[in-house]
């Protein structure tokens, strides 16, 4: 679908192709709440950019034989950067500028992807025997995957708490 024709026309051209924001059409951030749908795929959006960020850097981590801590920090630092630039592209695919778009990816993404690795690294440490597991250890990914899934868990609330109240993803659909 191109995006960037969404913002040649009128606003009233941009509610008859999308519709009503309610949450039974799947937009969901009219009058102070958001759907479910809406926060989760808000959610799935942001965990792919971090998952892709955070396997990168452990990878990398482990490669160069690093120790768990600089390893964890490559990791959540390339979570931050791919989750920011997931959003990044799509806004400047609808036509943003730069630095719009920079300012827009960090306003959407910012808490998300902070909750995403807080609760992500937590259960990883937390996890015996997680944090000295090989990338070819079934115990590595299984604590990963598993606070993927805690973390798209907790996330999700959040997202929907912050775009119910037109932030964190809903200024992406302002660019939509």
């Amino acid at each position: 679908m191109d995006h960037a024709a969404h913002h040649s026309g009128t606003p009233h051209d941009r509610a008859a192709h999308h519709g009503p924001a309610t949450p039974a059409h799947g937009h969901g951030h009219a009058h102070g709440g958001a759907s479910w749908g809406t926060a989760s795929k808000a959610t799935l959006h942001c965990l792919t950019g971090c998952a892709i960020g955070e396997i990168l850097g452990m990878a990398i981590g482990t490669a160069l034989l690093w120790g768990n801590v600089p390893t964890m920090i490559l990791a959540i630092a390339l979570a931050f950067v791919f989750g920011y630039s997931f959003t990044l592209f799509a806004v400047r695919r609808a036509g943003l500028g730069l630095k719009g778009a920079i300012k827009v990816a960090l306003a959407a993404d910012t808490v998300s992807i902070a909750v995403m690795e807080l609760v992500d690294n937590t259960v990883i440490a937390l996890t015996p025997g997680a944090m000295d597991a090989h990338l070819s250890d079934g115990l590595f990914w299984s604590a990963l995957l598993g606070g993927f899934a805690v973390a798209f868990l907790i996330t999700t609330p959040v997202n929907k708490w912050m775009i119910g109240r037109g932030r964190g993803h809903a200024v992406v659909h302002a660019h939509h």
